[in-house]
């Protein structure tokens, strides 16, 4: 037995934290070593800032001091990757120097915060310019500044302190002894140099190892470096390429590397595997794959007694998916997934069986386990599955938060094994796929047009072939007892409309490891995801599908003198109404959107019992955005560029949410004889807040510069009243919840579960915030009792009654404006601006689902009846100001019902073992009936400017299905040109006026529904051999759209000589009036083949270096079957205009209400042509 271990001090006192540095020990590693094999490792970490950086940082500064380059008060430079900051940073803050450091952005923010946490400041550079990029940074710092450069990489001092120290203390500590291999790394080649030459002239016999990257060969490739008179590098060495080792290889060589380099002071060059290319392969065994996480654990399908499907990396959707939940489109029956249009800056609108509330409906995301997550922070890549809980008693467990339904995601996992690396990488290209037909300025100019006498092209000159990249690493790998798996996703998207588009960094880590004898689970999540987006304007297709085609992009080339000069270079039609420019404002222009999500969550599983686990959960995520415009005060649109006094626009925006979510909970489960029980229970807490600001001013001296980055520049600041700003803090929306769950199996036959919530949230009054909410559903495995000879025939009947919250917060509070009593610094008063509510209350939603599930060979069925009743709206509305002191106040009102049939059909059609086939529809039907609702009829819905602000186009009346399409029938041309409408009453009398829609006597009637009637979705797999061809189709029936554009732009209007015209199939080219009838209220009934993918597999081996490829090309919505004659048939779910009239608020639920409407402003929809990538390494 040792003795009891004592220490006696080093026998001194140190003056400064800067005498400690060097001296570090050699240390024997013996884990993974042969017994006959002596490891040592000098551990540098004994340094004070921990690397063996700390030597050259001392030298550096004691040299320029002792030269007298470096004085007291001066500040010093330096480009790192992170340790030689810290210990320059160390040393500067020792001596009393300002220090500043230059660094990439791909370098640990561990680093930064250490250098920071010394009083350093970090410069960061882009990734892209790599170390030259920061290193070319610090030099342009220190000759414009002053500052003393340390240039590490070409310092004397940087070898010689390791000639000093370094290689003297390992001479001394292995005095006497064997020193057979020395195996070093070079970074700045400081070490590796200084130590080299001396162990060459005092032990030869020392064989000297070098490494470096094997994807960063800079030395062996035998490149030359090319380098500046001054011996600093002039440029990347061409060799390199990126690699996860910070610090260990610039992509330069180093001038104190380059004299042991052409001496030859190494025996041996060894190239070390880098891990930049990295992925996974999850593996699941057979008994996992009939498992579907349900929310808050698993269940075996088979015994799942609700509405709940199942969808996995395979059957996703192909190609350049930038959205996750548009992996999902067209797979689940009763899950609507509709982006009109192309824009790559908009996400899609999700719902589950249509609308749930007339407030917030998307579904709840719960991302491994952490609801209330966003998939924003989620690449499509780090997918591996996606279930949809789509009725009550299936989301029931997640109380309100899942009242719209619930998308469980669950990631990509590292598993036991070898690290095993992969690349997915792709290419495409987009172009619009269909363009409204306008009049060609021949066409035009035959119709009486304005001659201007040119020929444009409008929507070609705003347009391009959008490209997209996507690059995605990934790497996994582990031990029996811990898996990780890291990646990093790059997408650089560009719109088909010009600067439009984004570049997004993404990356994620997951880590499990097992612990007190796997009794201990502990799962740790981490992502990160930043956003770049250029938003440009698609406003612009609007005007670009009107502007006269005979009018010039620029004013050079007009037939008349024009002052282009005023408007940036660009030609204008001057005092037009709404007629602008659409090159103009694309070009000049700024509109970005810069945002950050940030999640992390812990989750872990503690074993108590045999039969009995206590899981606990915690989650934090972070949003920050920040939006920038600037209208310059050359642009005519928004930018004033005709006003003498108030020119230009320039507008600032930032949003951040916070959410946190912590959840303990236990799970029990045992068997009695034939009986198996698992009760669920716990506790859940979710917290969210949000701030906001806003900032707007114009009248900028001229267009010099973008004045969104000076806005001090601003001549409002001189004037009251003109500078918009505001700002914004939620309170704390708190949602507390306690819950239960208990399923039930008998004789692995009959299934049974129930759970209850109570739900506390402050966003209702005080004596409401609590709600109690039950599920319960049954079913049974008729084939198994009666021995049918099938493989499965399942019925199952679920009930749910859940609570309903809208999206904002406060609304049982009473809200104040500040209203000026004069001018803008004349002071004021508050005033009530809306009543509270201390009696508001959940919204209550009871859904009942029967389920039918049959499989029998190559055929499987499933069936979903269910009906919906949703009540207690929490709107906004007008009540008695004299009773509330204000004439709005949110209460509960109004009751809707939705009803619906969801089909899914498989059928394998063949499978040979080399060739297989198979394929799958899935259909669904929904409809909404208004039961209630504070008015019995109401309007929503309007069209616009010029001339129709006041026209409503959607109905809303109690007893009626929600989005009916509404309006003057259209019978013919006049003889003077005007609209001819039906007598829909019979009357005798024609009243088409918009102000009287609602009255018993107006000629209108219901023009078409803004929801479909059957939805559709059809998948084909075929393989044979390594070939795999995957054709997804989709359709959507029974719904029609308002064509916005043809309603302003399609009529032959006398005075309108100078607005191009829509030129489809239904023009009426006699029509010289415009006015909103069921002309322009079409059928958009459509079927597309959404998706087709053909790929090739090719198998290398797994003693190759790349063991597969896949190579895989894709066509993304290459045709569309529609009689539409709009740019995208897809249904519109809701108002992008907000549902109210122009210029007047609107509420979220006036938008729910006015769906069906294909406004002018929408961006064009787009097909696209993919190349694909995947490599298993």
């Amino acid at each position: 037995m040792s003795s009891l271990r004592t220490t006696n001090g080093r026998g001194r006192l140190y003056e400064s934290i800067l005498d400690t540095i060097g001296n570090t020990p050699c240390v024997r590693v013996k884990t993974g070593v042969p017994a006959d094999v002596r490891l040592y490792v000098k551990a540098e970490f004994f340094n004070p800032a921990s690397s063996i950086k700390d030597r050259l940082a001392i030298s550096i500064i004691e040299e320029a001091e002792r030269d007298g380059i470096l004085k007291p008060g001066q500040t010093v430079i330096e480009a790192t990757s992170g340790n030689t900051g810290v210990g320059l940073a160390m040393v500067c803050a020792a001596r009393g120097y300002r220090f500043v450091a230059t660094m990439p952005t791909s370098v640990s923010i561990e680093r930064r915060k250490l250098m920071r946490f010394l009083g350093a400041k970090v410069i960061l550079t882009p990734k892209a310019d790599k170390a030259i990029g920061c290193y070319k940074k610090a030099v342009e710092l220190a000759d414009a500044n002053g500052w003393f450069l340390a240039r590490q990489f070409e310092s004397e001092a940087n070898a010689k302190i390791h000639e000093n120290t370094t290689a003297r203390e390992i001479l001394a500590d292995f005095s006497g002894d064997r020193l057979d291999y020395w195996v070093t790394g070079y970074g700045t080649g400081g070490t590796f140099s200084g130590v080299a030459k001396v162990l060459r002239a005092e032990r030869p016999e020392t064989k000297i190892v070098l490494s470096e990257p094997a994807n960063a060969q800079l030395i062996q490739s035998g490149l030359k470096q090319k380098r500046t008179s001054n011996g600093s590098p002039d440029g990347s060495h061409p060799a390199f390429e990126p690699h996860m080792i910070q610090g260990w290889t610039p992509d330069f060589i180093p001038a104190v590397l380059q004299e042991s380099i052409d001496e030859k002071r190494f025996d041996l060059l060894v190239p070390i595997e880098g891990q930049d290319q990295i992925t996974i392969t999850l593996e699941t065994s057979n008994e996992l794959d009939e498992v579907v996480v349900t929310g808050y654990g698993s269940q075996k399908d088979r015994e799942i007694t609700s509405a709940v499907v199942s969808v996995n990396s395979e059957e996703f959707n192909q190609g350049p998916i930038n959205d996750a939940a548009q992996l999902l489109q067209g797979k689940v029956a009763g899950l609507q997934i509709y982006k009109p249009g192309g824009n790559p800056n908009e996400n899609p609108t999700i719902r589950v069986r249509g609308i749930s509330s007339l407030g917030a409906n998307a579904p709840l995301i719960v991302v491994d386990g952490v609801p209330g997550a966003t998939l924003a922070n989620v690449d499509p890549n780090d997918i591996e599955n996606m279930t949809v809980l789509k009725d009550g008693s299936a989301a029931a467990i997640y109380g309100a938060r899942g009242s719209a339904g619930v998308i469980l995601v669950t990631t990509k996992r590292g598993s036991a094994g070898k690290t095993e690396f992969s690349y997915n990488g792709q290419y495409s290209v987009s172009s619009i796929s269909r363009e409204i037909p306008v009049l060609s300025a021949q066409e035009f100019l035959a119709n009486g047009g304005t001659d201007i006498g040119n020929d444009t092209d409008w929507i070609d000159a705003i347009t391009r072939q959008g490209n997209t990249q996507i690059h995605n690493f990934s790497a996994g790998g582990g031990s029996a007892n811990t898996s990780y798996r890291v990646s990093a996703n790059v997408r650089d998207v560009e719109g088909i409309l010009n600067n439009t588009g984004f570049k997004q960094l993404n990356t994620r880590a997951n880590v499990n490891t097992k612990a007190l004898n796997d009794k201990l689970t502990l799962n740790f999540n981490l992502s990160y995801t930043k956003r770049d987006a250029e938003r440009g304007d698609e406003r612009a297709f609007e005007f670009g599908q009107f502007y006269n085609p005979t009018a010039p992009i620029y004013g050079a080339d007009s037939p008349f003198v024009f002052n282009s000069a005023q408007y940036g270079g660009y030609f204008e039609q001057l005092g037009l109404f709404r007629s602008y420019n659409p090159v103009s404002i694309i070009e000049q222009t700024r509109n970005s959107r810069n945002s950050t999500d940030f999640n992390f969550n812990v989750n872990a599983n503690l074993e108590l019992h045999e039969n009995l686990d206590l899981i606990f959960r915690a989650a934090e995520q972070r949003t920050t955005s920040r939006d920038q415009l600037y209208r310059p005060t050359t642009l005519l649109f928004e930018g004033n560029a005709v006003s003498p006094t108030r020119r230009g626009l320039a507008s600032l925006g930032s949003f951040d949410l916070s959410t946190k979510v912590y959840e303990l909970y236990g799970a029990w489960d045992k068997s009695f004889g034939s009986t198996d029980l698992v009760f669920t229970g716990g506790y859940s807490y979710n917290q969210i807040n949000t701030t906001g600001t806003g900032l707007s001013l114009g009248d900028f001296p001229d267009n010099s510069l973008d004045y969104s980055d000076a806005i001090q520049n601003s001549q409002d600041l001189l004037n009251d009243g003109y500078v918009g700003a505001n700002s914004y803090a939620s309170p704390d929306e708190k949602i507390i919840a306690f819950f239960g769950r208990l399923n039930l199996t008998f004789n692995k036959n009959i299934f049974f579960n129930a759970s209850l919530r109570q739900e506390g949230s402050s966003k209702l009054g005080d004596d409401n915030k609590w709600g109690l909410f039950p599920s319960v559903g049954a079913g049974a495995d008729f084939n198994s009792m009666f021995d049918l000879g099938l493989d499965l025939l399942k019925v199952r009947v679920g009930y749910a009654t859940t609570g309903s919250l809208p999206g904002s917060n406060g609304l049982s509070r009473e809200s104040r404006n500040f209203v000026y009593s004069g001018g803008g610094s004349a002071g004021g008063a508050t005033t009530l601006g809306r009543a509270a509510n201390p009696d508001l209350k959940w919204e209550e939603k009871l859904e009942t689902n029967i389920g039918i599930e049959f499989q029998n060979g190559p055929l499987s069925m499933d069936l979903d009846i269910y009906s919906r009743i949703v009540s207690d709206f929490i709107i906004d509305r007008e009540v008695d100001a004299s009773i509330y002191g204000v004439n709005r106040r949110f209460e509960n009102s109004g009751q809707l019902t939705s009803q619906g049939v969801e089909l899914a059909i498989g059928y394998d059609v063949l499978n040979n073992g080399s060739t297989s086939y198979n394929t799958g529809i899935v259909l669904s039907s929904n409809t909404n009936i208004l039961d209630e609702y504070v008015l019995d009829r109401a309007q929503y819905g309007y069209l616009g400017s010029p001339g129709q602000n006041a026209v409503a186009m959607v109905k809303v009346q109690v007893g009626q299905p929600l989005g009916e399409i509404y309006g003057p029938v259209f019978e013919g041309v006049t003889a003077d040109g005007g609209n001819q409408f039906r007598d829909v009453n019979g009357d005798g009398v024609l009243n088409t006026d918009a102000g009287n829609v609602l009255n018993d006597d107006y000629d209108g009637e219901v023009l078409g529904q803004a929801f479909p009637t059957l939805e559709l979705g059809w998948s084909n797999q075929v393989t044979f051999g390594d070939w795999s061809i995957n054709a997804f189709f989709r359709g959507a029936f029974g719904h029609s759209l308002i064509n916005t554009f043809r309603a302003f732009y399609e009529p032959n209007v006398p005075s309108q000589t100078s607005y191009n015209q829509m030129n489809t199939v239904l023009r009426e080219p006699s029509l010289g009036v415009a006015q909103y009838s069921s002309l322009y209220v079409e059928k958009a009934d459509f079927f597309l083949l959404d998706n087709l993918t053909i790929a090739k597999r090719f198998d290398f081996g797994m003693d190759k270096g790349i063991e597969s490829a896949v190579v895989s090309l894709n066509a993304n919505r290459p045709f569309v079957i529609t009689n539409y004659t709009g740019t995208d048939p897809a249904p519109e779910l809701f108002d992008s205009s907000g549902g109210g009239q122009e210029g007047n608020a609107s509420s979220n639920s006036d938008a729910l209400l006015a769906p069906g409407i294909d406004r002018r402003a929408d961006y064009f929809a787009a097909r696209s042509f993919t190349i694909g990538l995947r490599l298993s390494l």
